[in-house]
């Protein structure tokens, strides 16, 4: 009954349904009270009236919030997937394995949808293999990004909506090589400034809301730390801190992430499916680190 009095221009959302019911309460009483005092030749054109009046304010009330908007919500998300690592520092051979990840990424919106703060804290832990199967790497590391993006509501679409903004990221861990006995770990740490950008787009499957979105994350300038060729952890130890920070810019290290997935509103829950692609490569001091991951995310709404 209620969307015979819902313009299909307004895709009304869950904010607004306690409304739409209270102005179908009003529109009930009205009709009755029309009925009892007034011919009928007028009751249908005040029902007319009043249908067009609150069609009117239902759109008015959808316009309050812009249907590009994102929800406001924090995310706790498993990944899994496919991990590659290469370090010239522990072993000349590439080892590919499993990717598991732990993270939590909160969302918030600020200065009526103009701009939009991430908070993204998580963990990530691969387990390789090289391909005789006769050892592994093992390499945990921690991170978190904050980013402060300006938004373009509705700019090509009234459901589209575009983000970009600076981003400041730290990470850090170790790679643990069992068989190496001279040089068995070896430290990944770099902090970095740089830019992101998100592009996101509101539809529904059905008659389940859906939010699709590509984010990437890309630094651009920073410091990390790299020992110099065969030189060992011990001698580091030992007061040698000779050129263990260098500065990082695309000329000798390159990071990028890619996130491309979608968000099904189910009620007050939101779970998420996607894809993310993690890159990050660096050369200095004779030493060549290349790795990458491929991974599904499962997510939920806290």
């Amino acid at each position: 009954m209620l969307s015979r009095f819902i313009p299909c221009g307004a895709n009304a959302n869950y904010a607004n349904f306690a409304n739409y019911i209270l102005k179908f309460a009003e529109l009930v009483k009205f009709v009755k009270f029309a009925l009892k005092t007034l011919r009928r030749g007028r009751c249908i054109y005040c029902l007319t009236l009043i249908l067009l009046s609150c069609s009117l304010s239902v759109a008015a009330q959808a316009d309050t919030v812009p249907e590009s908007a994102l929800p406001v919500q924090s995310m706790l998300m498993l990944d899994a997937g496919y991990a590659s690592i290469h370090d010239s520092y522990l072993t000349p051979i590439t080892y590919d394995g499993i990717d598991l990840g732990l993270s939590l990424e909160a969302t918030r919106w600020a200065s009526r949808y103009r701009w939009l703060w991430q908070l993204s804290v998580g963990a990530d832990y691969n387990y390789v293999e090289n391909n005789a199967k006769n050892n592994n790497l093992q390499k945990v590391m921690g991170d978190i990004s904050f980013n402060m993006q300006h938004a373009w509501m509705g700019v090509l679409h009234p459901r589209l909506g575009f983000s970009a903004g600076p981003m400041a990221q730290l990470r850090a861990g170790i790679v643990y090589d069992a068989v190496n006995s001279n040089n068995p770990v070896t430290v990944r740490a770099h902090a970095n400034l740089g830019a992101t950008g998100m592009a996101w787009f509101n539809t529904h499957l059905g008659r389940l809301p859906v939010t699709l979105r590509y984010q990437a994350q890309l630094p651009v300038v920073g410091v990390f730390f790299a020992p110099e060729y065969d030189e060992s952890y011990y001698e580091i130890y030992l007061g040698n801190h000779k050129n263990l920070a260098h500065l990082g810019w695309w000329g000798n290290r390159f990071d990028m992430t890619n996130y491309l997935g979608a968000d099904l509103h189910v009620r007050k829950v939101t779970l998420r499916i996607g894809y993310r692609n993690r890159l990050e490569h660096w050369t200095v001091n004779n030493l060549n680190v290349h790795d990458f991951t491929h991974a599904l995310v499962f997510g939920i709404s806290l």
